[in-house]
């Protein structure tokens, strides 16, 4: 991989990670559009790295309070959601865990891609328009968490997007928009750090150079951009930039896999 191609990977990673247009759908598509060869496992590691290192420096304050006032054993609004997260957590990475070879092979298909991006496009398109409650993050309830956590299940499909799926959940669930956003950043933490452990043991010391580097840095920087622009622009404006998008790609995908299948 050259330093280019790491610059314009982990880009798209600090945007899609955050963004509710689905990261994994653009870094599987992306090498199958451009020609370039997958950049592999290893480099999945600094993306990883990078969008962890965004999200934890971005939300320092949140977590620090959070733990602390777990580890207190408080029973306080922070205390809660620090174990609402946890458990929100576990659907996800169970099925991530089980379903990782699937990821890797036949959720790969362009096909399924385009269509994940423009049906889940559409539904938060449809449950952003249609949610009426507007609960903000501290009116999160155990079983909302419950909920967001098995949606987020299904971001194992490249297209539907683990941020796109848990904000839609968590509209629809009655949370406002930059709350709904905000408790999915809040956890994405666990989720790209226990991704990040299960695929470094694939890593040596001669995967480290330049392009690995890039990786990280690009990828941090960019993402860190990306959270405080989607929280920023969410208590302003809804989810329909995003969407549009998601179905301009979504066709644009499907109809280049009918061009070369021809």
């Amino acid at each position: 991989m050259t330093v280019f191609q790491a610059l314009v990977m982990s880009i798209i990673q600090g945007l899609g990670e955050f963004l509710p247009i689905s990261s994994s759908a653009h870094l599987v598509l992306a090498p199958w559009a451009l020609g370039w060869d997958d950049p592999g496992l290893t480099f999945d590691v600094a993306l990883h790295m990078g969008t962890l290192i965004a999200v934890v420096i971005f939300f320092w304050k949140d977590w620090t309070g959070l733990l602390s006032e777990a580890a207190l054993r408080r029973s306080t609004p922070k205390a809660r959601l620090f174990w609402y997260l946890l458990i929100a957590t576990i659907p996800g990475a169970a099925i991530g865990y089980l379903l990782e070879e699937q990821a890797e092979t036949v959720f790969r298909n362009p096909f399924l891609i385009g269509t994940m991006l423009i049906v889940m496009g559409g539904i938060l398109y449809w449950v952003d328009r249609t949610a009426v409650k507007r609960k903000s993050i501290w009116g999160v309830s155990i079983k909302d968490s419950l909920l967001i956590g098995l949606s987020q299940a299904f971001a194992i499909i490249p297209g539907v997007s683990r941020s796109g799926v848990t904000m839609t959940a968590g509209r629809a669930l009655g949370l406002t928009r930059e709350a709904s956003a905000r408790f999915s950043f809040l956890l994405s933490t666990p989720i790209i750090f226990g991704a990040g452990v299960m695929q470094i043991k694939n890593l040596s010391t001669a995967d480290i150079n330049t392009a690995f580097i890039t990786g990280i840095v690009s990828s941090a920087v960019v993402g860190f951009i990306s959270i405080g622009f989607l929280l920023k622009f969410l208590t302003e404006h809804s989810f329909a930039l995003f969407v549009w998008y998601r179905f301009a790609l979504g066709l644009g995908i499907i109809a280049l896999a009918v061009v070369r299948m021809g």
